[in-house]
């Protein structure tokens, strides 16, 4: 089954703490992931920043749980019911969800204090307390995804009108900025007529002990299996068992299953692939803004033994 919403999983979460006893936040990971039997994969799927989707969830369950007073923490990673929410188990909901929170005026006011920034109101002009399922995490990760994506799209927008030395020139600054060669120097330029098929070259190691052989097309439909035919046979002639192909559009399916079946190591990059490669290597791109996500460092606020 799909993962379950932060707030599918408040009421699991509460009646988990029913005990009384003290419960760590990995705990109720593992036992709600057991609960709603979530596959191995489902339990592995991670945010972009490394936590996993239902580490996040089952954290800001916690967190509006604990902003309700029906769960409080009483030191770090570890949760415990509260009175009011051994009440609110006396006579449960179906689904405890932000509405069902919000009849508590401390819920309220973290609410309140939450959104005064972004000033987001309904219809009626109060503050917004719709059903919504993404963690703030989450909404900051889709969010992301969308501008990364918009980014990518312009980028390859670019490429596409860039004349053919100027592509090639931007193939090598990507594969030098992944860090091959281990100095600025690690990739030159050698397109042009007679170029035998080659139009990049890249030290793979600082002394250059072994190089890595570039194909850099403009390419308006699909790339044809001829075309990494062609470029396989250039990597033979010149004793190269590494290469790496790199379009602006993108390979066709007996393209992808040819370079399979070679001996030599045949990279294949499509356009929206270099374009996610300029992103995360800062190469055509300028930083606009950085935002950091931080935590309550408990270990400070520790008595000092």
């Amino acid at each position: 089954m799909a993962i379950p919403d932060y707030q599918t999983l408040m009421l699991p979460l509460l009646r988990l703490c029913s005990d009384g006893g003290e419960h760590t936040i990995a705990e109720a990971v593992e036992r709600l992931s057991n609960e709603f039997n979530l596959s191995p994969e489902e339990r592995t799927q991670q945010l972009r920043r490394g936590q996993t989707v239902i580490y996040s969830r089952v954290y800001w369950a916690r967190t509006y749980l604990n902003q309700a007073g029906l769960l409080d923490s009483p030191k770090r990673g570890t949760v415990i019911i509260t009175e009011r929410g051994m009440q609110i188990l006396s006579n449960p909901p179906e689904k405890i969800t932000n509405d069902f929170l919000n009849q508590f005026e401390e819920f309220r006011d973290f609410r309140k204090r939450s959104r005064q920034n972004t000033n987001q109101k309904n219809d009626t002009g109060d503050l917004d307390t719709s059903e919504k399922v993404e963690t703030p995490e989450e909404t900051i990760e889709a969010a992301y995804r969308v501008i990364r994506n918009d980014l990518s799209e312009k980028l390859l927008m670019e490429l596409k009108k860039c004349s053919p030395d100027n592509f090639e020139r931007i193939v090598v600054d990507v594969i030098v900025a992944m860090g091959y060669g281990g100095t600025e120097d690690a990739g030159q330029v050698v397109g042009g007529s007679g170029d035998g098929g080659i139009d990049g070259l890249i030290k793979e190691d600082r002394l250059g002990l072994d190089w890595v052989y570039l194909q850099a097309k403009r390419w308006q439909g699909t790339v044809p299996v001829k075309e990494i035919r062609d470029f396989a046979g250039a990597l033979s002639a010149h004793h190269v068992r590494k290469g790496v192909f790199i379009t602006t559009s993108d390979f066709t399916s007996d393209a992808a299953k040819f370079v399979e079946k070679l001996d030599a190591k045949v990279v294949l990059i499509n356009g929206h692939k270099l374009a996610d490669l300029m992103i995360d290597f800062n190469v055509g791109v300028t930083k606009v803004s950085t935002f950091e996500i931080k935590k309550v460092d408990s270990d400070y606020f520790s008595p000092l033994e």
